[in-house]
């Protein structure tokens, strides 16, 4: 029986072990993935932004030490994001004498589809002509209102709502185009 082959990703993981330079392309391959988990337990940009850093600096500090065995990289780095997390919500709970929401569930249950379908979501924001994607990113990830985005940006309610309204359809034409996949993406507008 001839031996088994390693796998391209296999392959990858231990090029980067040898030089750490080649951990940029785990990092290509993985960041979307991996920030959306983060994104979808925290819900606040600015501290999924940091504890996805978090869980790549991590990973390449301590990649010598990972074992192939067969499974994904990415659940590797899943493992490290929820351990991110869970950190980050006790260092929280350290600083604050009450703490009024509840812990983020970090044991919960990975999906890999539903990742999946985030991270394709998170490409198509990123392909939006900027404005688009701008108030997009402003209005559904940071939650903000048309006014508060009109006045950050210089401009009028109605001019935000249409970059709204053609940001939108410029995802939802996307996503037709992934129709009969399985997992299209559903994108709501909040008015």
């Amino acid at each position: 029986m001839p031996p088994k082959k390693d796998s391209p990703e296999q392959l990858l993981i231990a090029a980067a072990q040898k030089d750490p330079a080649r951990f940029a392309e785990l990092y290509e391959e993985n960041f979307e993935r991996i920030y959306a988990f983060v994104a979808r337990r925290v819900r606040n940009r600015d501290d999924a932004e940091d504890i996805t850093a978090e869980v790549f600096r991590d990973a390449l500090s301590n990649l010598a030490r990972f074992e192939w065995r067969g499974a994904p990289f990415a659940a590797w780095l899943y493992k490290i994001a929820a351990n991110a997390i869970a950190d980050r919500w006790h260092r929280a709970a350290k600083e604050q004498a009450t703490v009024a929401a509840d812990p983020p569930d970090s044991s919960a249950k990975i999906d890999p589809e539903e990742i999946e379908r985030r991270t394709r979501l998170f490409r198509m924001v990123a392909d939006l002509p900027n404005d688009q994607r701008r108030v997009i990113e402003m209005r559904f990830a940071d939650g903000k209102s048309i006014r508060e985005i009109a006045q950050e940006l210089r401009r009028t309610d109605g001019a935000i709502k249409q970059l709204q309204f053609r940001g939108l359809r410029n995802l939802k034409d996307a996503m037709g185009k992934t129709r009969g996949r399985k997992g299209a993406v559903q994108v709501r507008s909040n008015g």
